[in-house]
């Protein structure tokens, strides 16, 4: 996995497993913190997107993250109501910093 967690087939105590599943979930959450920084950053450079091409997006986005979780053998409909929730979450924080943007300019 990386320096911090053990090969999940190497623990031999559930203590090993929770520490290894706490460290990850810190990197989900930094790397969700890094993910609504680049929503922001698209805020800051884009007006404003047609709802169709969001549409879009948003459908390849799932179906990515859906195929991904399948090849990893990752409950493939727990990742496509994730990416659903938070493609809409991202949808919704982005229109609130495009808002927030220009209202300081």
């Amino acid at each position: 996995m990386n320096d911090m967690t053990p090969d999940p087939d190497a623990c031999t105590t559930l203590a090993e497993v929770f520490a290894a599943v706490d460290a990850i979930d810190r990197a989900l959450i930094e790397n969700l913190s890094r993910r609504f920084a680049y929503t922001r950053a698209a805020a800051r450079i884009e007006q404003d997107r047609a709802e169709q091409a969001e549409e879009l997006r948003r459908k390849s986005t799932i179906a990515t993250a859906r195929q991904q979780a399948f090849d990893r053998g990752v409950p493939v409909g727990l990742v496509g109501d994730f990416w659903d929730r938070l493609f809409d979450a991202s949808v919704a924080y982005e229109r609130q910093a495009r808002a927030r943007i220009h209202q300081t300019n």
